[in-house]
């Protein structure tokens, strides 16, 4: 999935999307409370989708931490294909269809 792919829906002053990964859901937002959000740039965040808590993945999110901001088109493009690595599934637009 390339970015130009995604398709956002409008979200607070901003936008958002979720794309899934079999059981993890990537979040993705833009909005003036985003890490980033003010300078034009995004923020992810990984959710179980069993029990949609936020979670930390190894590769996409740093230690401590279940967010990553200040991120640009091609960052959010190079996660998801990271989460497709460590997924072993293909993305799935939940939402902006």
């Amino acid at each position: 999935m390339k970015f130009g792919d995604i398709k956002f829906e409008s979200y607070l002053d901003g936008v958002a999307t979720r794309i899934n990964f079999g059981h993890l859901n990537l979040s993705v937002v833009k909005h003036s409370g985003s890490y980033g959000g003010d300078s034009g740039l995004y923020e992810i965040g990984v959710f179980d989708e069993a029990n949609e808590n936020m979670k930390e993945l190894p590769g996409i999110t740093n230690d401590g931490d279940t967010i990553k901001g200040w991120l640009s088109e091609d960052d959010v493009e190079s996660i998801i294909k990271k989460m497709v690595t460590v997924t072993g599934t293909n993305p799935e637009q939940i939402n902006g269809d």
